[in-house]
């Protein structure tokens, strides 16, 4: 049957709301980077930036041309060490990240790699709605990037100005309250993030003994 690997590469084309080129993805150029443009490549927050301990369960729906699809997400954040994975509907673990701050250990299930987004940019996703502005400011820097609020939105722009990416929450404020609406005003879609439960605690220090 291939219904299934067809849905999940439809899924994967519209998730990944800032390359261009669909499913493809080239080869990070350091271990925390992920490619945010054909060519482009930005330097992913420390997971400690965040600001707190933090246990996430999601769900990433995507809608484009009246189509819908759905990916379950799991993230939990101890200190600098983030673990996230993505089930399918009937609860397989489908991807998973593991993140230090250094280095991203990413793991896809076998023969979907060509058909499920890359752990790395479920990452970014979650990480740009999420972690605070200053967190992002000196990566975005460095490719002229900007990252900015206004009202309950947050928008990304690329070095020509242009809207990449346009988040809109219920509350700014608490981001984790309600619903996350991302949308791509040049490729015509919709995420919505929508957050089942969350709890934050303070935040792990390290154990340098």
């Amino acid at each position: 049957m291939k219904s299934k690997p067809l849905t999940l590469r439809y899924f994967s084309v519209f998730i990944l709301s800032f390359i261009l080129m669909g499913c493809a993805s080239k080869p990070i150029k350091q271990p925390n980077q992920v490619e945010v443009a054909q060519g482009t490549f930005v330097t992913l927050p420390q997971p400690e930036q965040y600001g707190s301990d933090l246990s996430l369960s999601q769900l990433i729906s995507v809608e484009f041309q009246g189509s819908k699809q759905q990916l379950p997400v799991q993230l939990q954040l101890t200190g600098n060490d983030l673990v996230l994975a993505g089930f399918a509907s009937w609860g397989s673990r489908l991807l998973s990240l593991d993140y230090d701050g250094l280095t991203l250990d990413t793991y896809v299930m076998a023969g979907l790699a060509d058909t499920l987004p890359p752990p790395e940019q479920v990452l970014f996703n979650v990480m740009i709605t999420l972690w605070p502005l200053d967190a992002w400011q000196s990566s975005l820097d460095s490719i002229n990037w900007q990252l900015s609020e206004n009202g309950n939105h947050r928008i990304l722009r690329d070095e020509s100005g242009n809207i990449i990416l346009d988040a809109r929450y219920d509350s700014i404020q608490d981001k984790l309250s309600g619903d996350i609406t991302l949308s791509s005003p040049h490729l015509g879609y919709i995420i919505t993030i929508k957050t089942f439960s969350h709890s934050q605690e303070a935040q792990t220090q390290k154990n340098n003994g």
